[in-house]
């Protein structure tokens, strides 16, 4: 166990749990009922540092991701960068362009289990950690009062639209995410490309998130339709396949989602890269790479065990058709010629 990880993550876990007890009243208005939704959240926060703290100490990463902040806040470039940031986020995070670009069915399953998730996130953890709760006005039961940290902000009717949205918001979310599992199920069975590359890995992604929506859409089935008939068991199974659910996502597939925001910093990365000096080939003397890259390249192999230093050079320094060019005299003078 990385001892810097473990501090880390348990210094967020208790960040989380301080954080519930203040926006709650200091617990005045959390809901017991969510004790075990608590429980997952502060599992969750310890699990996600854990991992995210260890992946950037792996030698590859840790070297990126110096490398990206030195370039974002390179003297000179910061206004550049800075609108350049804003861009990004809103190209590969939110509309996740890249992705428009090799597979049209591909970008909307994207997008419809991102945003169905960020609406679950934006409404599952306040009400959670308590920083969200609904109380009635005087003597009526028409009229609700929203609090967010104990602080009143919003008065609404029952039956009008925004307590309809409240009430059903992750139904909703529930059902984007259901798209667009089934558009990614149906690639995976369907599709060559995706077949060959699908692993099972993936599918238990996708299981999870179809069972965690499906649960919580037959909680309102229960409420609506069957007079709250069955609704105790399907809670349990509900709560059980959404602290699974936050159990598995530090470990499984699903942790790409904390590492695609760090991925932004390659961008500038590549950026600084181009515009500075080329690496020159010491066999024909012709540049072929960024000199930033191939030294960078040089100290990170060695640490992962792949040394392609000598007293006469570095290979990291030859470029590719030149390696093919010694690769192929090599093997001619070992079998002694080809013919």
């Amino acid at each position: 166990m990385d001892r810097r990880a473990l501090a880390l993550g348990a210094l967020a876990a208790g960040l989380v749990i301080l954080a519930s007890a203040a926006g709650s009243g200091w617990f005045q208005w959390f809901d017991t009922a969510l004790a075990g939704y608590l429980f997952g959240v502060v599992f969750f926060a310890f699990a996600t540092v854990y991992r995210y703290t260890v992946w950037l100490r792996r030698p590859p990463t840790a070297k990126l991701h110096a490398r990206g902040w030195e370039a974002l806040w390179h003297r000179g470039d910061r206004g550049r960068n800075t609108g350049s940031l804003l861009g990004l986020i809103v190209r590969n995070l939110f509309l996740q362009d890249f992705i428009w670009k090799r597979s049209k069915s591909r970008w909307l399953a994207h997008q419809t289990l991102f945003w169905g998730c960020m609406l679950a996130v934006a409404v599952t953890f306040p009400l959670t950690l308590g920083w969200i709760h609904f109380t009635s006005v005087g003597q009526s039961a028409r009229t609700y009062e929203t609090s967010f940290f104990t602080i009143p902000v919003l008065e609404f009717d029952v039956g009008g639209v925004i307590a309809w949205f409240f009430f059903h918001a992750l139904d909703i979310s529930a059902v984007l995410v259901l798209i667009g599992v089934f558009i990614f199920l149906f690639r995976r069975l369907k599709e060559p490309g995706a077949v060959a590359t699908t692993r099972a890995n993936d599918h238990l992604a996708l299981a999870g998130l179809f069972a965690v929506s499906v649960t919580g859409l037959m909680l309102t089935v229960s409420h609506q339709f069957l007079a709250g008939q069955y609704y105790n068991f399907i809670n349990v199974l509900h709560a059980l396949t959404v602290m699974i659910g936050l159990a598995y996502i530090p470990f499984g597939k699903l942790f790409h989602i904390f590492q695609r925001p760090a991925n932004l910093g390659v961008k500038f990365y590549k950026r600084a890269a181009d515009e500075g000096e080329p690496q020159i080939c010491t066999e024909c003397g012709e540049g072929f790479a960024s000199a930033l890259q191939v030294g960078d390249l040089k100290d990170i192999l060695p640490e992962l065990g792949f040394d392609y230093g000598s007293d006469d050079g570095n290979w990291q320094d030859v470029c590719p058709g030149c390696r093919r060019r010694l690769l192929a005299r090599s093997q001619s003078l070992r079998v002694g010629g080809f013919g």
